[in-house]
């Protein structure tokens, strides 16, 4: 079992106020970038789809690296807007975020180091720095 601490940031380096520790059973210490990718969403789905459980389908947030599909956002109305009511399926997650991914939505920083392959290895170890950074569209642009 592998713990690897990873958090958000923006373009201009601002990072959330505290790191996502995540454990990932089964994570070897070598992994690819999709691997990794892989991991968060499963992680943050299972996180997420555990608090609507116990909280007898009430909205929760849902903070993973990419929103679910409009048809989600959808059957839970409007005014949740990151709510949800519901489990979300980790594999569409998955999917969406190697699609992201691909159409340069968001970057993968590991020790300041953009990786851009998919299938490019990261040796992880206790200090390694796991960004990722979410980009946007501009207005226009």
């Amino acid at each position: 079992m592998t713990t690897l601490q990873i958090h958000d940031q923006t373009l201009d380096g601002q990072r959330d106020a505290a790191p996502t520790e995540l454990t990932f059973d089964g994570l070897a210490e070598t992994v690819t970038v999709r691997e990794l990718i892989r991991a968060r969403v499963y992680q943050e789905a299972d996180d997420h789809n555990r608090r609507v459980r116990e909280a007898n389908a009430g909205a929760q947030p849902y903070g993973g690296l990419v929103t679910p599909a409009d048809a989600e956002r959808e059957l839970n109305g409007p005014k949740h807007g990151r709510l949800l009511a519901k489990e979300v399926d980790w594999r569409k997650q998955f999917d969406a975020a190697i699609d992201a991914f691909e159409r340069n939505g968001f970057l993968i920083l590991v020790d300041d180091e953009q990786l851009t392959d998919l299938d490019a290895a990261i040796t992880l170890g206790p200090s390694t720095d796991v960004a990722f950074v979410r980009l946007t569209m501009l207005v226009g642009g």
